[in-house]
């Protein structure tokens, strides 16, 4: 459901709310949890708020459930009690997760899965290891859903949870994501990632049905491959 509300933040809308989750779509370039210099610019911090509706004695409040890179944009799920949260994360890995990415250059193969252990240096950089002492393994899965010029969008199944591995993954297989200056693609004039999470299917924490939260279809898909239909 959509909420229009005077306490809603500007820029952020929920895709469902409830006394156990609530679920926002998230913009890119917001961070979605604090960082040294940015306590207060986050989706965190503004949906706290606006649970509490101004009131700043209130004892609303959200419950982190998983983290969304602050140039990705989309789906970004919340708990609203520490129950729901403990629930959520115990059934994190069997959720369905799945991303659209544009990426340069066209895949070998129509689908594939990239599987590899990954690990992270000092400078927050993710990348495979063969020790498999040393990295956790990921494997991340993707169908090419349309190639235009020197791009291709691809719908991503996270299917074993790393941090930073679609990024990764992609980067390594030799087609980073179009404006990850990151992982290898700084291009003039690109200063979005071209990743959105695009749907989640949970298990609801409280009546344990099956819920599908899902986003419409995120600008820079147009902008860099034209016109794309969506199920």
């Amino acid at each position: 459901m959509t909420k229009t509300n005077r306490h809603l933040p500007r820029g952020l809308s929920i895709l469902h709310e409830d006394k156990d989750i609530l679920v926002v779509d998230k913009p890119a370039g917001l961070p979605a949890l604090s960082a040294d210099r940015e306590v207060e610019n986050t989706v965190f911090s503004k949906m706290t708020a606006y649970v509490r509706k101004g009131n700043s004695k209130s004892r609303e409040r959200l419950f982190v459930v998983h983290r969304l890179e602050r140039d990705a944009s989309g789906v970004l799920l919340f708990a609203r009690t520490a129950i729901a949260k403990r629930a959520l994360q115990q059934q994190w890995d069997t959720f369905v997760k799945k991303y659209l990415v544009v990426v340069t250059g066209r895949m070998p193969e129509p689908t594939a899965v990239l599987a590899s252990y990954l690990a992270e240096n000092r400078a927050g950089v993710v990348f495979s290891t063969f020790d498999e002492s040393k990295g956790t393994l990921a494997r991340t899965g993707y169908t090419v859903l349309k190639e235009a010029g020197p791009y291709s969008l691809l719908l991503v199944d996270v299917l074993q949870t790393r941090k930073g591995q679609i990024r990764a993954h992609l980067a390594e297989d030799g087609h980073p994501i179009v404006g990850d200056k990151k992982y290898g693609h700084n291009v003039k004039g690109q200063r979005m990632l071209a990743m959105h999470a695009w749907s989640m299917e949970i298990v609801h924490p409280y009546n344990g049905k099956s819920m599908l939260l899902k986003t419409g279809a995120p600008a820079f898909v147009q902008a860099l491959v034209g016109p794309v239909t969506l199920k």
